[in-house]
């Protein structure tokens, strides 16, 4: 009796060890190998797809329909997949939102780059009662920002689920007598 008494704590001490050392394993794997990193959103160029500007000097009005094509990267450093959420970049004139364009959820595998090209459009109605345009445009230069914020998971061994958001911010400089893109400056953000 005792020698099966003996057996089974023995079995039990070798489980609990198997266990522990499997948990420590799990562990150690998902704060280094696994660890989650941060994956980045870039905007790679704006570039003015269509212009079309007019002044109505008797109503201090200007009529402006704009197209840019934004292409933007994201970059998941991971040893895993990183699945982001439906999102939308937003086209911004002096805090005002004026355009947007939809970005559909997706994955993102383990250390890919994924490529995007999007469309933003002036919604034109929006920018009527702005009375800074007709300066900016008098001045030759419009500026606007491009804000991309995209929230995802980055899912480690199905146990670790680790939530990120990041984010890209660009003010956009555009020189309205030879139609093209004068400046481009960007910020980037990532948070864990």
């Amino acid at each position: 009796m005792k020698d099966n008494r003996k057996r089974v704590k023995v079995w039990l001490a070798v489980t609990c060890g198997v266990i522990i050392g499997i948990v420590l394993l799990i562990v150690i794997l998902a704060f280094t190998v696994f660890k989650a990193k941060r994956p980045v959103n870039t905007v790679d160029s704006v570039t003015l797809q269509d212009l079309n500007v007019g002044l109505d000097v008797t109503r201090l009005r200007v009529d402006l329909n704009l197209t840019l094509d934004v292409d933007l990267t994201v970059k998941n450093p991971n040893k895993v997949g990183f699945k982001y959420s439906n999102t939308t970049a937003l086209l911004n004139y002096k805090g005002q939102l004026i355009g947007e364009a939809p970005i559909p959820e997706d994955k993102i595998s383990a250390g890919e780059k994924k490529g995007m090209n999007l469309t933003l459009t002036i919604l034109a109605d929006r920018l009527l009662s702005n009375s800074e345009l007709y300066s900016d445009v008098l001045s030759g230069k419009l500026t606007m920002n491009v804000m991309v914020r995209i929230k995802g998971k980055v899912n480690i061994l199905s146990i670790f689920k680790i939530h990120v958001v990041s984010s890209s911010s660009c003010d956009v400089t555009i020189n309205l007598s030879n139609r093209s893109i004068a400046d481009q400056v960007c910020q980037y953000k990532t948070k864990l």
